[in-house]
């Protein structure tokens, strides 16, 4: 009795482990950002991301999610996602493998968010571009995740004039234009990675930050900073993709799951974007920041001044066919 009692206990294990390996994922993803705390709005998006995979997969697919500095800085980050070591990512993509990559970061193309919506969205003129350069780079492109126009975030005081601007030291990070940009709107710059910047303005090593909407500059450094100018000399957008790599080894059922994952995180994004950022403005009011917004009347010597400076070194990195396009669809100011 005791041997048929083993084994009887053997078998009810050995099935009891093969279920639960018919019942484990069969694929499992690394997914990242390179900003965005959990809980934070890009985290946020990771998890919904992620959950509808999930789900849209009947559990095929786990995927585990890494927030900012969890595993590097941004350049570590998109290192390992250009390497098939991360396989998700919504992201602010360098442009150390690709310098049209830049685009994202061309100066004063969008007067307002009408016309960046539009760009950006699918079929939209941007979309397009950023979607050629993606397959070049060996990454799957879904789309944009758009956060707004940025600003300068300060403390003490704020520019006003190329002369002011020129007294204060602003932390950029590293990727072409963003240092260029601050360069010719009259400041001094410092390119710092994204996980020292706190440090940075605490202890005085810059004044402030020059490439953030204001979510990142209320949530993370409100009190350091003063003010926050929003000067809107670029629409931040991060974007979806994936490497293109582990996206062919996947079956074309599962494929069109994380495609339409990611294309529900994109609309929604868009259908948020507006509001979350007006929100955050009121939040940082509500702190004490001092919210500055310039027309685009008052804004629109800084523009030419900065078109002039800057959109000649794009040509040189991004070639003249993208900044062609850029050229024919950029907003009047």
């Amino acid at each position: 009795m005791n041997r048929k009692l083993t084994k009887a206990l053997l078998l009810t294990t050995a099935l009891a482990a093969f279920t639960g390996a018919a019942q484990a994922a069969d694929i499992t993803f690394k997914m990242a950002t390179d900003s965005g705390a959990k809980g934070s709005a890009a985290g946020d998006a990771l998890d919904r991301w992620a959950q509808l995979i999930e789900e849209g997969s009947d559990g095929a697919i786990e995927v585990d999610v890494f927030y900012q500095n969890e595993l590097g800085g941004q350049q570590d980050v998109f290192d390992l996602f250009m390497a098939n070591d991360v396989q998700l990512m919504i992201n602010w993509p360098m442009t150390s493998y690709d310098q049209r990559v830049s685009v994202l970061y061309t100066p004063y193309i969008f007067s307002g968010w009408d016309d960046a919506l539009t760009a950006y969205s699918e079929g939209g003129w941007m979309n397009g571009l950023l979607g050629d350069i993606y397959v070049d780079l060996g990454l799957k492109f879904f789309g944009a995740w758009p956060e707004g126009f940025n600003g300068v975030a300060t403390k003490g005081s704020y520019a006003v004039s190329v002369e002011d601007a020129s007294k204060m030291k602003i932390r950029v990070p590293p990727m072409f234009p963003m240092a260029e940009t601050i360069q010719a709107m009259g400041y001094q710059t410092a390119t710092i990675d994204w996980g020292e910047v706190f440090t940075s303005i605490q202890t005085g090593v810059v004044d402030g930050d020059g490439a953030n909407v204001i979510y990142w500059d209320y949530e993370y450094f409100r009190d350091t900073l003063d003010y926050y100018n929003r000067m809107k000399q670029q629409f931040v957008t991060g974007v979806i993709s994936m490497n293109q790599e582990a996206f062919d080894d996947l079956s074309p059922e599962l494929q069109t799951v994380v495609a339409e994952a990611a294309a529900t995180v994109m609309e929604e994004g868009f259908a948020n974007a507006k509001a979350l950022d007006e929100h955050y403005v009121e939040e940082a009011k509500a702190a004490g920041m001092t919210y500055v917004e310039p027309s685009d009347e008052e804004l629109s010597e800084t523009v030419a001044h900065v078109r002039e400076v800057v959109w000649p070194m794009m040509d040189a990195q991004v070639g003249a066919e993208v900044m062609d396009a850029v050229r024919a669809n950029a907003s009047e100011f």
